[in-house]
């Protein structure tokens, strides 16, 4: 997650939709007074790598601690922090409404029958899933959440949606929007793409009735971008 004072924006990022790789993009033109969230060891080496700024200022404000951060602070010495996949209800409550309403907040949503084929690769790793319904079947695919991630009661909170599969156009508006003197461009490091053995289409891997759980759980991501099976 990125909220950058200097472009005017709040990234949003939800998993499995190159969200690292954008991140680090947009880490390369952030200022010093951003607040950008940790991503893992790995990601933030490689991101160093690229010249990009790394993890800074996501301490959140004290002003914005609840009693039960409090009880946190006092207690045990924990502070509150802005995180990775930070939702927009989160997000809002922790950032003054003027920043809310006036920055552009975007984030990137994707086909949900080929999010799901992949995190389900991405998460077998460490389970033993015998198959992806079994995946389903265990409320995995509540990881992957898109719609509840950039919406506050039911409502789309955020400016745009953008689709993963439409990258290249998106990088090209986002750009233009912020005023950027150069297109964005997604560096060629891509945090956890190898762990999908089975590079098929989707539509080959996903039985009938996964496909129809995939549809249902995922219904309202679909009518908002128009995916088709």
């Amino acid at each position: 997650m990125i909220i950058s004072h200097k472009h005017k924006f709040i990234f949003i990022k939800l998993r499995k939709t190159a969200g690292t790789s954008i991140e680090m993009a947009l880490s390369g033109i952030c200022g010093e007074e951003d607040i950008i969230t940790p991503i893992s060891k790995e990601d933030e080496k490689a991101r160093f790598e690229l010249g990009c700024r790394g993890a800074q200022n996501y301490s959140v404000p004290m002003r914005y601690y609840g009693i039960a951060d409090w009880k946190n602070r006092i207690f045990k010495g924990k502070k509150k922090y802005y995180y990775n996949h930070m939702p927009a209800t989160e997000i809002k409550a922790n950032i003054p409404s003027d920043i809310w309403n006036d920055y552009f907040k975007f984030c990137f949503e994707r086909n949900p029958w080929d999010k799901t084929v992949s995190h389900y690769f991405h998460r077998n790793r460490s389970r033993d899933f015998s198959s992806i319904m079994d995946y389903l079947r265990h409320d995995e695919g509540d990881m992957i959440r898109g719609f509840a991630m950039y919406s506050i009661d039911g409502k789309v909170a955020v400016d745009k949606v953008f689709a993963y599969e439409e990258m290249e156009t998106a990088l090209e508006e986002i750009s233009g929007i912020l005023k950027l003197p150069e297109k964005l461009t997604l560096p060629e490091y891509r945090a956890k793409s190898e762990f999908r053995t089975d590079k098929r289409p989707y539509s080959e891997i996903l039985t009938e009735e996964e496909a129809s759980a995939i549809t249902d759980r995922y219904a309202r991501e679909i009518e908002l971008l128009g995916y088709k099976y």
